[in-house]
């Protein structure tokens, strides 16, 4: 069994684009600030075991991204890559938490990235997760009305999507585990805990918002994406799972345009790769931070 925490982080809510945005603060604030950016699906209490690790050193501080977690969802819009910038942005403005170190993972990794070209002057330190890379270079060219005609479509379906209901936490609890097999049983629990609520009739559902699943059909180009990368100028460490998911940052010729980073692969991981292997990202990010 992981011995998870050995603090209660506190709760507390900051404000963006009139959303009431939640995050968790795990105090020591004369120390040098460092966020945690979570995954699309996921939540600011899966960092729970890397922050009881950290804190000691830094002002440990991980957000629920907009439409997940304990955070407001979306009506009327899409979720769009530079929301979560912009959200991210006012987190560490209200916050006092620059100039900040970013640790980011999946959808999270691909934000703090973004976030650190665009301000760089505000970064220390970045480290990035199997962060989302070019999978949409990867895919075949899809016409401008094709495209937005895709997006309508899907957005369309999701409408009439409702969030999966398990009987109880038990249920959810063995979902948890069959997403991630290499999950340790207490750290399937916590996430499970921690990542769903009870709805009014007693069943449970995770705490994202189905809308989600869909981005907004206007993005950044590939081209724009490569010149913000490039901007970043602070030590850099990009970490990714042998077992991982495709075109992560850092894949593809993608390290390359980062100037001041480091890359490495964790052996006997998945896309979680800080659950599958705690100890050794633990580890890297110690000696990195440290460095």
């Amino acid at each position: 069994m992981d011995e998870f925490v050995n603090r209660t982080p506190a709760s507390h809510v900051f404000f963006s684009q009139r959303l009431r945005l939640h995050f968790i603060d795990w105090g020591n604030a004369d120390a040098p600030g460092l966020v945690m950016v979570h995954g699309i699906h996921d939540h600011c209490r899966t960092w729970d075991q890397l922050a009881a690790d950290l804190v000691d050193n830094f002002h440990v501080v991980a957000p629920d991204l907009r439409g997940h977690g304990d955070s407001e969802w979306l009506r009327g819009s899409s979720y769009q890559y530079l929301d979560y910038v912009y959200d991210l942005h006012q987190l560490i403005s209200q916050a006092r938490l620059a100039p900040v170190t970013l640790v980011g993972h999946s959808m999270g990794g691909a934000i703090a990235a973004l976030f650190t070209g665009i301000y760089p002057e505000l970064v220390r330190q970045l480290v990035v997760i199997e962060g989302i890379g070019m999978w949409q270079e990867m895919q075949p060219p899809v016409a401008p009305a094709e495209r937005v005609r895709e997006w309508i479509e899907a957005t369309r379906a999701l409408a009439a999507r409702q969030p999966r209901r398990y009987r109880d936490l038990s249920e959810a609890y063995q979902r948890m585990q069959q997403a991630n097999p290499q999950l340790s049983a207490d750290r399937a629990l916590h996430l499970t805990i921690h990542g769903s609520n009870q709805n009014e009739d007693g069943t449970f559902s995770w705490k994202y918002d189905n809308y989600t699943h869909n981005f907004s059909s206007a993005s950044l180009s590939t081209e724009d994406t490569i010149e913000l990368w490039r901007r970043i100028d602070c030590p850099t460490l990009i970490i990714n799972a042998e077992n991982g998911l495709p075109h992560r940052i850092g894949q593809d010729g993608t390290a390359a345009y980062f100037t001041h980073g480091q890359t490495t692969v964790i052996e006997g991981a998945g896309h979680w790769t800080y659950h599958d292997q705690p100890e050794q990202v633990a580890g890297l990010l110690r000696d990195f931070l440290q460095s």
